[in-house]
C-alpha cells in the first residue's frame, strides 16, 4: 500500500474513533500516536497533518458536504464514508501537492475497501461535485 494511503487510512482510523465517540479529533490522534510503536512510520506526519487540517477546518468541509451531498444529510451517512468525504474534501481544498483527481480516487479506493457496495459511486460523486466547485 503506498505510503500516502497508509496516512489516509491512519488518519481516517482517528477521525473515525472521534465521529463515533464524540470526542476531539486531537484527543483521539494524542492517545492513537501514544499506542504506536516508536520509531513512527513515515507516513504518519501526512496522517497527522490530515487529521489536524480537517479537524481545524470541519466546519466548512462539512458544510460543503452537506450542500453537495444530493438527497443525504452528514447523519445519513455511514461513518466510514462521512471521514473519507472530509479527508478528501480536506486535500481537495488545502492540500496543493495534490491532484484532485488523486484525491477522489484514494477516497473512492478507501471506500471499496471499507464501506458498503454503493460508498465508491457516492464519493466519486459527491466528491467530483465537490472538486468541481473549488476549481471555479
Amino acid at each position: 500500500m503506498p505510503a500516502r494511503r497508509k496516512a489516509r487510512k491512519r488518519a481516517l482510523d482517528v477521525l473515525y474513533e472521534a465521529d463515533l465517540r464524540d470526542l476531539a479529533p486531537s484527543e483521539v490522534l494524542r492517545t492513537y500516536l501514544e499506542r504506536i510503536e516508536k520509531p513512527r512510520p513515515e507516513h504518519m506526519d501526512y496522517a497527522i497533518g490530515l487529521v489536524e487540517g480537517v479537524a481545524k477546518n470541519l466546519d466548512r468541509i462539512d458544510e460543503l458536504l452537506g450542500s453537495y451531498a444530493e438527497g443525504w444529510t452528514l447523519d445519513r451517512m455511514p461513518v466510514v464514508d462521512r471521514n473519507l468525504a472530509r479527508i478528501a474534501v480536506y486535500e481537495l481544498l488545502y492540500v496543493a501537492e495534490i491532484d484532485d483527481p488523486v484525491a477522489i480516487t484514494e477516497a473512492v479506493e478507501l471506500a471499496r475497501q471499507m464501506s458498503t457496495d454503493d460508498s465508491p459511486r457516492f464519493l466519486n460523486g459527491l466528491l467530483g461535485r465537490i472538486a468541481e466547485f473549488a476549481t471555479r
